[in-house]
Order: structure tokens, then C-alpha cells, then sequence
């Protein structure tokens, strides 16, 4: 990706994670059309790159590019992935990650003739150190991943299944990975259960695994539970069963209720619409304001901004129109194109905002510099008042676990506090809700959530080395994980 159109895609600043996964093991049924489905369902959380990998018990092909998913598969790449087990994944990337080599699921054979293909969400933060294990240069966790797994198949002649078990202890840090050989789908979450990874059963007696319960819906499979945190799921003709390589400890990530997941995902059986609702309720009761309208910053906003307006009784309106493909666009803008920023994404409905006092509800602030653009673009067509509304508190730290998030030195909540970034933004008032309202409008208390980018208090190590050599990675497009 050029530096131009990495400006494009920056420009709705928010943060990205990474990264979709999708298994299928149902014999009889088109599992990569399943996949394709399901791929489309998870495509907010990857948009660089998309792949599957189908397997019909004795061969394996693989198809993956660069782009959306319906860019990447055409009919005629469905019909020729024929089998009954399936591995999809779409990937967000952003530096020089961007590339065909870096799309997944990742493919690899063993010297046995197995064939192995991986697809992973998250971010490792011990990449060195697995690295060295191999006597590799580090590559992405993906790739250390698989090659880790095959490595120890060949070493103790066992299975995929008996691989990951010994292996995946290693693993430090985010992962919720789905991966097949010929006869088998496996799928397997961190101890920290950081991520999502949802099981679900086929009408006709297929299983699938998926990142969020969007896509487990979108191919008539019923939600059967998630896959728990330090487990690993192995489904094949016998059926499927469990088996654990690590006690749980949960720490789901918080900013997965605040935005990454779709607000139509149910995370261990609770709706994140419903608490993003909760967290306008919040908003509304620690910040009241007087004002005319309540808009939302599409889409992050929209259902705490619903929130805050039943909360109030200001009316809700539609008052921004987001631009859905700009941050795809390959056609490069020019320089004056270019500095009118968030124009490009977003455009104001004057009929709304025109002489009105408004209450503009996002999910985050990172750097700062797309809700200045954001409020001066309200000015601009006219409205009265902005007041600013924020889901989360300050983002302060950066995220090693799978989210791409600015270093600390680009996130604003790091040395300012809120009056400055009230200043520097030029809204009439900023509120953040606080660490406390944000945990009680989500289901899931307090000790079993992941808070590091508010708190800078990680429950997965990253020590001091661990942290540079992540940033330097990330830096350089190695990571599967966060990037500045």
C-alpha cells in the first residue's frame, strides 16, 4: 500500500482489528461457498486480504488475494475449492504487511505429505523468542505459528491435533486460530481468551467455527457455545471433542463491546448492541447537555447514540453519511483532495446540523486529529454547538493483543488531559465515560476483561523487550497484530 493511499485509509482513524477466521467441517454441503458467507460477515474486522482453504480428504487448494472478499472470489473460484472442510480468513494489515504473501490461511506441508492451513486473529507478543526456537528470521505469528505446529509433527510423529496441544503453550499473548489438515478442523483460543471464537451447528449436521455469531447466522448455523479460553476444539467424522493445553484465565477484550465486534454479535450469550446501548444510558447520565439533536459518527456511534437519546429525550438523527468505500479506494487523491481529510469519509447532512446543538457520539478518540476535522466540518455546515460523547475512557496505551492502535506517543489520551483535548478539538464539551460506567454497561465483570489500552495494566506480559521487539516488528510489517 503507497503512503497516499495509507493516508486515505487512515482517515477515519478508529481502531482496526485485525483480523476475521472461519472453519467449516460439513460433508455434503458447498463449505466454500459457506465460507465465502461467512468471510462476508466477518469482513469489518479484515479488509487487506482474503482466503480460503478447502480440503476433500486427500488434497488441499487454496485460494487467497488481496482485497474484499467479493473482489477476491468469483463463482469460478468457488466451484474449483471442492471438499468438506474449510478454512476462511480476511486480514487487516496496514505498512508493509500489505501484501499477497502475508494473506491467509497460511499453507504449509508437512514432510509426511500432510497439509496444514492456518488462519489466526490476534497478535503474539513472543515472536522473538518462537522465532529463535526455529532458528528463523521472525516472520508473522501465522507463519511462526504453522511452522511451529509442523515442526513438532515431524519431530514427535503425531497429529495436527496432538501438535497444537504441545505446542500452542508457547504461544504468548492474543490468538483465536483456526487450522485443518485433510481429515480434521482444529480450532483453539489463548488462555486470556482475548479474542472471540464462536462454535456453531449446520441444520444438517455440519459444524463451524467463527470469529462472531454474525457469521455463524449468515450460514444458518445455531450458536452452540463459544470456544472457552485455553481450549481446543477438534472436529472431524467421529464428531467433535475438547481437549485443554492451558487453565483459563479470561480476559475478554474490552474494546471488542465498545467497537470491533458487530453490534449483532453475541459474546458468551449477550448482545453488543445491547450494551453499546447501555453505554449511551451511561454517557447520558455521568454527561447530560443541552441540545437540539443527537447524531452518531457512523457506524462505531450510531447505538450508544440511540442510547443517549431514549436516556434524554433529545431527538436521534442521522446527521453524518459515511462514505463506505474510501478506505478501499486504489485511486490515489490529489494533495488538495487529500487535506480535506475527513471529508473524504464522512459528509454532514446540513438539513440536521444547520443552527442546531448537537451531541456527537463516538466510540474513541486516538490521535485527535479526525474529530478536530470531524467538529470543524459540523461548524462548517452550520451547526450551533458540538458537544463530543465519547463510549470508552482515554485511550492511553497502545494494544499488543490484536487491535491496530497509534504508538503511545500518537495517542492523544496519553499526555493530555480532557480539557486539552477539549481545546485541541474545538468542541464546546468533551466527555469520555469513565473505566467504571464502561465495565457496567457490559456484561462481563471487571476481572474477566482486558482494559490495557485505558489502564496500561496488561494481563498478558509484555515485558520491556517483548514491547520493543513487538513495536519494531509492527514497524517493519511483520505482526499480525497492531500497527502504528
Amino acid at each position: 500500500m503507497s503512503g497516499d493511499e495509507q493516508d486515505v485509509a487512515r482517515l477515519a482513524e478508529g481502531p482496526r482489528c485485525e483480523c476475521g477466521v472461519f472453519g467449516v467441517f460439513a460433508p455434503g454441503e458447498d463449505v466454500a461457498t459457506l465460507t465465502y458467507f461467512g468471510l462476508f460477515a466477518l469482513q469489518h474486522r479484515g479488509q487487506e486480504s482474503a482466503g480460503i482453504s478447502v480440503s476433500d480428504g486427500r488434497r488441499t487448494v487454496v485460494h487467497r488475494e488481496m482485497g474484499l472478499v467479493s473482489q477476491v472470489f468469483a463463482p469460478a473460484d468457488l466451484a474449483a475449492l471442492d471438499g468438506h472442510l474449510a478454512v476462511g480468513h480476511c486480514r487487516y494489515s496496514t505498512t508493509g504487511a500489505s501484501s499477497w504473501d502475508n494473506a491467509q490461511p497460511v499453507y504449509r506441508e508437512t514432510s509426511g505429505g500432510s497439509r496444514i492451513s492456518l488462519g489466526h486473529n490476534g497478535n503474539l507478543v513472543n515472536t522473538a523468542e518462537l522465532a529463535a526456537a526455529l532458528d528463523v528470521a521472525p516472520g508473522t505469528d501465522s507463519d511462526l505459528m504453522s511452522r511451529l505446529l509442523v515442526e513438532r509433527m515431524e519431530r514427535d510423529a503425531v497429529t495436527l491435533g496432538d501438535a497444537i496441544l504441545r505446542v500452542a503453550p508457547a504461544f504468548r499473548g492474543a490468538f483465536s486460530v483456526v487450522v485443518s489438515d485433510e481429515r480434521s478442523l482444529h480450532a483453539f483460543r489463548d488462555p486470556q481468551g482475548v479474542r472471540p471464537l464462536q462454535i456453531g451447528r449446520l441444520a444438517g449436521g455440519g459444524w463451524v467455527v467463527a470469529s462472531e455469531t454474525s457469521a455463524l447466522e449468515i450460514v444458518g448455523a445455531v450458536l452452540v457455545r463459544d470456544v472457552e479460553p485455553g481450549e481446543l476444539v477438534t472436529i472431524d467424522a467421529d464428531g467433535l471433542r475438547s481437549a485443554r493445553f492451558a487453565a483459563a484465565a479470561p480476559r475478554f477484550c474490552l474494546f471488542e463491546w465498545v467497537y470491533l465486534a458487530r453490534p449483532d454479535h453475541r459474546q458468551d450469550g449477550a448482545s453488543v448492541l445491547a450494551a453499546r446501548r447501555r453505554m449511551g444510558h451511561r454517557l447520558a447520565a455521568e454527561a447530560p447537555v443541552a441540545a437540539d439533536v443527537v447524531i452518531p459518527v457512523p457506524e462505531a456511534g450510531r447505538d450508544a447514540a440511540s442510547g443517549f437519546a431514549e436516556a434524554t429525550g433529545i431527538p436521534f438523527a442521522d446527521g453524518l453519511v459515511k462514505n463506505r468505500y474510501v478506505g478501499r479506494t486504489f485511486i490515489q487523491p490529489t494533495q488538495s483532495l487529500r487535506q480535506l481529510g475527513i471529508r473524504l469519509k464522512l459528509s454532514p447532512v446540513r438539513e440536521v446540523v444547520e443552527g442546531k446543538r448537537l451531541v456527537v457520539v463516538d466510540d474513541s478518540i486516538v490521535r485527535g486529529n479526525t474529530s478536530r476535522q470531524l467538529v470543524a466540518m459540523l461548524r462548517g455546515a452550520g451547526a450551533a454547538e458540538v458537544h463530543l460523547r465519547i463510549t470508552s475512557p482515554p485511550i492511553t496505551d497502545p494494544c499488543y493483543y490484536g487491535i491496530d492502535m497509534a504508538t503511545r506517543a500518537e495517542l492523544i489520551g496519553a499526555d493530555l488531559d480532557v480539557e486539552q483535548i477539549r481545546a485541541f478539538v474545538d468542541a464546546d464539551s468533551l466527555h469520555y465515560l469513565s473505566l467504571d460506567g464502561l465495565i457496567d454497561a457490559v456484561p462481563q465483570p471487571a476481572e474477566r476483561l482486558c482494559a490495557a489500552c485505558f489502564t496500561g495494566s496488561y494481563p498478558i506480559p509484555v515485558p520491556a523487550e517483548d514491547a520493543r521487539a513487538a513495536q519494531a516488528a509492527l514497524e517493519l510489517g511483520l505482526g499480525d497484530g497492531p500497527r502504528a
